[in-house]
Parts: structure tokens; sequence; C-alpha cells
């Protein structure tokens, strides 16, 4: 199996990590464009947070890295499906999937060797949601001024084995997109409210 990956070197790195069937072969590609020129390959898969906005005219399995935006909003075909695609969570061993055609993306998973779990097509999927509120979370309290943002990071991952704090994994992922996507989940639960300190933070405002 041919699986065409348009990613940046970050990106590659990540999936390189990951344990693949030695029968898949990965072709990296720099830019959409040039997906044209690979046109024997069976699944095509966009790792760029803005790729969602592209469409690219093919009926072979798409799979987009898409946290906060859904398969519905984007208002893309049945060959598309989703996943979290964010920095550190393409070489976690199973992958979070929210697609229209199970039956169509299946394969590619069998063939790669690699795992998935079926997730609701929501903003955020699972875990994103949940690292975007721990990350809240922790801007709660720094606004509160329980601790310094080193002494959070370290607390988390002693006190809970996190591989990162909760500061260090909004650097990591991009303060940008947790912010997106607070703000989407916002819109219609209020639990997901950005953090005061955030906010401001996001916004420009200097403390």
């Amino acid at each position: 199996m041919q699986l065409v990956v348009v990613a940046d070197d970050d990106q590659r790195e990540e999936i390189r990590k990951k344990n693949i069937n030695p029968d898949t072969e990965l072709i990296f590609i720099n830019d959409i464009e040039n997906i044209a020129d690979h046109n024997s390959a069976i699944a095509i898969l966009l790792l760029d947070d803005k790729m969602e906005d592209f469409l690219v005219d093919t009926n072979k399995p798409v799979i987009i890295n898409s946290t906060a935006k859904t398969l519905n909003e984007i208002r893309l075909p049945a060959n598309y499906s989703r996943i979290n695609g964010w920095p550190g969570f393409l070489q976690r061993e199973i992958w979070e999937l929210a697609t229209n055609n199970e039956q169509l993306v299946k394969p590619i998973f069998e063939e790669s060797g690699w795992k998935y779990k079926l997730v609701k097509d929501e903003p955020g999927l699972v875990s994103g949601r949940i690292i975007s509120m721990i990350i809240n979370e922790a801007w709660f309290a720094w606004g509160d001024d329980v601790s310094s943002k080193e002494e959070i990071d370290n607390a988390m991952k002693l006190g809970t084995n996190y591989p990162f704090g909760p500061f260090e994994w909004g650097e990591k992922i991009g303060l940008e997109k947790i912010y997106d996507l607070l703000k989407r989940l916002s819109e219609k639960e209020q639990h997901y409210q950005a953090a005061p300190a955030l906010e401001k933070f996001m916004t420009g405002k200097k403390f």
C-alpha cells in the first residue's frame, strides 16, 4: 500500500516513529498540489491544520488533521476522515478517527498496522478537549496567583506523571490552537470558557 503524506518536517518525524507494516510505503510531499503526481497511492494524509480548507479531487480516502473543525462544518465529501494531528499526537499508539465512511478508511489502518478508535465528529475530538481543559485550568490557577507557571508544570508532571506540564503542553501544541478550540467549544458549553488570564494573553493584553 502507498500512502501519500503531506506534512512538515516535525510531523514527518512523528509519523516515522510509529510502527508501520513494512509493506506500506509512505510517500512524503510538501505541497498539496503535488498529490496529482501520485495516482497510484491508496490514501492521502493531510497533516497541515490549514489543509482542511483544500478539497483534493480524488475518490481515494483522505485523512486530514482537523482537531477543531468538524467534517460537517467543513462540508467535505464522504471519503474524508479527520484525526487530531496536533504536535505530539501523531506518534500515539491509537489515533482518534472521525469519519462518515469507516469501511472506506478501515483497510488503510489494517494494512499499515496502525490502530484507531472511532469518535464523534465533534470539535476537539476527545483528546483535544481534555488537553485544552487541562491547559485552561492551569491558566485559571496562574491568573489567581496560585503558583508560577514553572511550579504548576512541575507539580503536574510529578503529581500526575504527565509527559509535559500544562504550560509546556500549550507551547508545544500552540496556544492559538488551544484558544481557538476553547472558543468553539464555549459557544455551546460555558464550562469551556477561556480563563481570563488566557483570554487577556491571547488578545494582546499584558500583565
